[in-house]
């Protein structure tokens, strides 16, 4: 029976949890499986290298530090922001709000208010999976190509 192996399109069902506390993050159920190729990162490196060698029907659990996943926090990632500037429509600014940015080339930058001071916002544009460690209970489902 064929093994997955780096240039193989593939589609998996997966549960992604935090190792920490075992909250769940994200998942295929209830959609189609994901779909992509091995070694072309299209997926974190952690995921990337725990779907080799497996065979369709083959069900794994995959333990991906933070390293291998969304990497680490980055302190310059995060930045105060005068509250003047946040948008009335939006209520009272809470922790942990989503919110969409724009950087001077014009794309778009998502943040997450991390602290509320007197008079500035701290935002967090790390990804929300920076610094954590991952677990996956992974299917493979097709190996495609």
């Amino acid at each position: 029976m064929q093994q997955v192996k780096k240039g193989d399109t593939i589609k998996v069902h997966y549960k992604g949890t935090l190792t920490s506390d075992g909250t769940p993050f994200d998942s295929s159920e209830g959609r189609e499986p994901l779909e992509f190729t091995v070694g072309e990162g299209m997926v974190i490196f952690g995921f990337d290298n725990g779907v080799l060698d497996m065979k369709v029907g083959d069900k794994k659990i995959v333990h991906i530090p933070f390293m291998e996943g969304y990497g680490p926090l980055n302190e310059q990632m995060m930045f105060e922001f005068d509250k003047t500037q946040f948008p009335e429509d939006l209520g009272a600014p809470e922790i942990g709000m989503q919110l969409n940015m724009m950087d001077n080339e014009g794309n778009h930058l998502p943040v997450m208010i991390a602290e509320v001071k007197d008079t500035t916002l701290v935002l967090d544009a790390n990804h929300a999976l920076a610094g954590k460690d991952l677990t996956f209970e992974i299917e493979l489902v097709e190996i495609v190509a």
